[in-house]
């Protein structure tokens, strides 16, 4: 189950409209920062391939300026 968590920057203005559609996606946990215009949002998919979808959904958010990796973790099942 890949788990990771990503720094997420809105385009100007439009940090709550990105909050909202990721928020909406139940495979996203989504923390606004209080002092910066950027977000924490954290995934945790079944596999690989939800994992690959999850990301195609969430590159397609157009109040999404830029997302980056901070950290990736996959623990295999037992």
């Amino acid at each position: 189950m890949p788990i990771k968590s990503y720094l997420a920057h809105p385009h100007d203005g439009k940090k709550q409209h990105l909050i909202n559609a990721l928020s909406e996606i139940k495979e996203c946990e989504v923390m606004p920062a209080t002092n910066q215009d950027v977000l924490v949002v954290v995934t945790d998919t079944l596999d690989d391939a939800s994992e690959d979808l999850l990301q195609v959904k969430i590159e397609k958010i157009d109040s999404l300026k830029l997302l980056a990796m901070v950290s990736g973790f996959n623990s295999p099942k037992i």
